[in-house]
């Protein structure tokens, strides 16, 4: 079969592999219609997150199952399903207390309590580097799925792939970024990051009751495709000092809630990457940093942008002073999807509108220039491994 393969930072190629095979009687093959390169991915295509072998990339995609494992009992060949992020097992610890991501069993190398930069990880995630299991990814003709019985999702075949794609990842995470900040209502919402989990979370703090939903992002594209399809108020911080706009939008307490979708990938000058070098830090958290200063008093941020290292000078001070809420990590998407597919398909939501680019699988190392490098107006790109 035909896959995109990443053979090393800044280098991914569209490949002739092994098909995939059933491994364990849990496991289905998926004939994968649509996949999407994440954000995420350029953490690995950027060498932020390291990977020293060949990898199948994409944790973003769905399809019709194509053979099914023996002990499988919820799927059957034909089943057009999409497929959460996470690998999760379903009877661990974790799994049966509403935190998948965090499965006992599905990363067999790297599994730990730690959660440590080279090692002791969290559970499995589709083709995300060997530390997170070492899974082949979706960015391919053909995926095997394991514990196949716990997370894929029977989709109707009423509903186009770009209607439901985005219940994988980005759509959870947005909402996962909401939900844990417990909205009661009217509350204001700053966002920091208008990539497509920003835009996710903004659909979901309207929904979940938001009176004012603020868009932060140094990229006018960007922020001009928030506007449009989430009818969000708009800073560029290149522009203005998001910390001072925030302010004096909320009478000079802050935005009641603050999420972090950027990171640890945010815009930096070199003082702050000789900084980095110098601490040895992935990136920086200064995105992070400035959800603490714009949020109010007792007030609450929610961080779904990835951070992968420590970080010298840590704000802990303001954190204390403030009393804030904070809540952060991978979306535990297993917990909000059968909600959300039924959001999409009462039309409470819509969500192929952040799509900027559609394109075959074997155009994958032009689509990841453009995403990398936000040339043509690129937000999200959804690729055909089967043809347009």
């Amino acid at each position: 079969m035909k896959a995109a393969v990443f053979h090393k930072p800044g280098d991914i190629s569209y490949d002739t592999v092994e098909d995939p095979k059933i491994e364990e009687g849990s496991d289905v093959i998926l004939k994968v219609t649509s996949t999407a390169i994440c954000g995420s991915d350029l953490h690995i295509y950027d060498g932020g997150i390291p990977q020293a072998k060949d990898l199948i990339m994409g944790h973003e995609f769905m399809g019709v199952v194509e053979e099914v494992g023996p002990a499988v009992k919820n799927l059957k060949r034909g089943d057009r399903v999409v497929v959460p992020f996470p690998i999760a097992c379903g009877h661990c610890f974790f799994c049966t207390h509403g935190a998948s991501p965090h499965c006992e069993n599905s990363n067999h190398e790297h599994y730990g309590p730690n959660g440590d930069l080279l090692d002791q990880k969290g559970g499995a995630l589709f083709g995300y580097t060997d530390l997170y299991g070492g899974y082949s990814g979706g960015q391919a003709e053909y995926v095997r799925v394991p514990y196949a019985d716990v997370s894929p999702r029977i989709v109707p075949d009423n509903m186009t792939d770009e209607q439901v794609l985005f219940l994988t990842d980005i759509f959870p995470t947005g909402w996962s970024a909401i939900d844990w900040a417990q909205l009661k209502g009217g509350e204001v919402v700053a966002i920091f990051g208008s990539g497509p989990v920003g835009l996710m979370a903004q659909k979901a703090a309207w929904i979940n009751g938001a009176s004012r939903v603020i868009a932060i992002d140094p990229l006018d594209y960007r922020l001009k495709r928030a506007k449009e399809v989430n009818k969000v108020d708009t800073i560029n911080p290149n522009k203005v000092d998001p910390i001072e706009a925030i302010r004096e939008m909320t009478g000079g307490r802050g935005a009641d809630v603050c999420v972090d979708a950027v990171g640890f990938e945010a815009e930096r000058n070199m003082l702050e990457k000789l900084k980095a070098t110098l601490n040895f830090e992935k990136g920086s958290s200064k995105v992070l940093e400035n959800c603490f200063k714009a949020v109010r008093r007792g007030g609450t941020v929610t961080v779904v942008g990835v951070y992968g290292t420590p970080y010298d000078n840590f704000p802990v001070h303001r954190m204390f002073d403030k009393g804030i809420t904070i809540k952060q990590g991978q979306a535990p998407v297993l917990n909000y999807i059968d909600h959300l597919i039924e959001l999409v398909k009462q039309e409470k939501v819509v969500l192929d509108d952040i799509i900027s680019h559609k394109l075959p699988l074997s155009e994958v190392a032009h689509a990841f220039d453009i995403f990398k490098n936000k040339q043509d107006e690129c937000v999200k790109v959804v690729l055909k491994p089967h043809g347009m």
